[in-house]
């Protein structure tokens, strides 16, 4: 199995953000916010980070638009005014976004998604994007704040765990469909709240 690698940039300075993908060998940061900046982190502007990056010889690729957590067609929110990240995955855009990432994997490159959130469980990258790459055979690790990491089975494990709705005596296949679909519920992107994602 090949790997990808995900991380929030959350509140670091580019610099420790820098020492946690250095750590890992990242050769191409893939972000995937549907706005790729940053209102309290600068360094975190598409613009700068390109920058930033390139001094570093790390590429930056935006996938925002194909792999971002937010949409504009009101078809795609559910009852609650939040993103359906089933359907979100079914698009044509979404899958191109996973074939690019795929690509990139296949040329040699070690890939970390970036995102804001701080914490994988919070953030679509991890129950959305890293949910499609484990069907398609990926694993995914996640570098947490401290420089931890953490595999997505383990971050489906523990979500499991938390979710209290999860049915025990369902198949596992059910459990983690079920676990996913309730964490996206309360985290996915609501129309008329004002998240970086």
């Amino acid at each position: 199995m090949s790997e990808i690698f995900t991380i929030g940039h959350s509140t670091h300075n580019f610099s420790f953000f820098l020492e946690l993908i250095k750590k890992q060998n990242i050769s191409v940061v893939v972000d995937v916010r549907s706005s790729p900046y940053s209102g309290m982190n600068p360094d975190f502007n598409k613009e700068t980070l390109v920058g930033l990056l390139k001094k570093e010889g790390i590429q930056y690729v935006y996938l925002g638009n194909e792999l971002g957590g937010r949409s504009d067609n009101p078809d795609f929110f559910d009852s609650n005014e939040r993103v359906n990240y089933n359907l979100l995955a079914k698009t044509e855009k979404f899958k191109e976004g996973l074939n690019r990432l795929e690509k990139g994997v296949k040329k040699g490159l070690t890939v970390c998604l970036m995102c804001s959130e701080k914490r994988p469980l919070d953030c679509h990258r991890s129950i959305l994007v890293a949910r499609h790459l484990v069907e398609r055979q990926y694993d995914v690790t996640h570098i947490l704040e401290d420089g931890k990491l953490e595999g997505q089975k383990e971050l489906v494990d523990s979500m499991i765990k938390k979710e209290p709705n999860t049915d025990l005596f369902k198949s596992e296949e059910d459990q983690i469909a079920e676990a996913y679909d309730l964490r996206a519920s309360k985290m996915a992107y609501k129309k008329k709240e004002n998240k970086e994602e």
